[in-house]
């Protein structure tokens, strides 16, 4: 997280309280999550649900096209491909 941000120019001062800011929200996060988890395996369930769909939506909808564009296509849709076979594998064992 850092690299990119400080390539791109921002101060280091601002790179090091960016990082640590992520950092304090994602305690806050496991600390809430680890209250609410402990409810019922229905709520566990539902948030792995909801944070699944989440990143499936971040990937198909910004790293997808940008590593077409970045490798012709080619590389990003094997990728893909085989990481969707290695997940159903993984979920089947």
């Amino acid at each position: 997280m850092a690299v990119p941000m400080k390539n791109g120019g921002i101060s280091s001062f601002k790179v090091v309280l960016y990082v640590i800011l992520s950092g304090v929200t994602t305690g806050v996060g496991a600390f809430f999550g680890s209250l609410i988890g402990s409810v019922s395996s229905t709520v566990i369930s539902l948030c792995l649900a909801f944070a699944a769909g989440a990143m499936l939506y971040i990937v198909t909808g910004e790293l997808i096209p940008e590593a077409n564009d970045l490798y012709k296509g080619r590389m990003s849709a094997l990728g893909n491909i085989i990481g969707f076979l290695l997940g159903i594998i993984a979920v089947r064992i």
